[in-house]
């Protein structure tokens, strides 16, 4: 079985890709004009702009590291698990650690984890089986 043959993986695959998509969509205009992505959103001025320029900057370059395990998560295992991973780990930074007008960034997580989950362990369930090296 191919990832093409297993729903879940191709599924799993979309879901991910959506998630980069909008991630990017986020995360590019937060870079290039912050201030007026901050007052769209109605989160408190953020000075220097440095840093919210800098949070978008590490969430492109995050959601560069959900490729690999987006296209193929039966080679990419760690990294396809992971990207999970860090979406939740986004849940709970923003909706335990930070003031209420911020838990919407931890929602926008909390959307693409859990299907994300569910998607990837059912895709892992139905793994194609390994062959070992040399036999035919």
């Amino acid at each position: 079985m191919t990832i093409g043959q297993n729903k879940a993986a191709v599924w799993f695959r979309r879901v991910v890709f959506l998630g980069i998509l909008a991630n990017c969509a986020l995360a590019v205009p937060a870079l290039f004009v912050p201030d007026r992505v901050i007052a769209m959103v109605n989160l408190p001025p953020a000075t220097p702009l440095l840093w919210p320029r800098f949070s978008a900057w590490l969430l492109l370059l995050l959601s560069a590291f959900y490729v690999p395990g987006a296209l193929d998560p039966y080679k990419y295992t760690v990294p396809a698990v992971l990207s999970i991973t860090s979406r939740l780990a986004g849940v709970f930074f923003f909706w335990f650690t930070q003031p209420a007008e911020y838990r919407m960034f931890g929602t926008f997580d909390f959307v693409f984890f859990v299907p994300e989950l569910i998607l990837l362990t059912v895709a892992l369930r139905h793994a194609p089986a390994v062959q070992e090296a040399g036999v035919a």
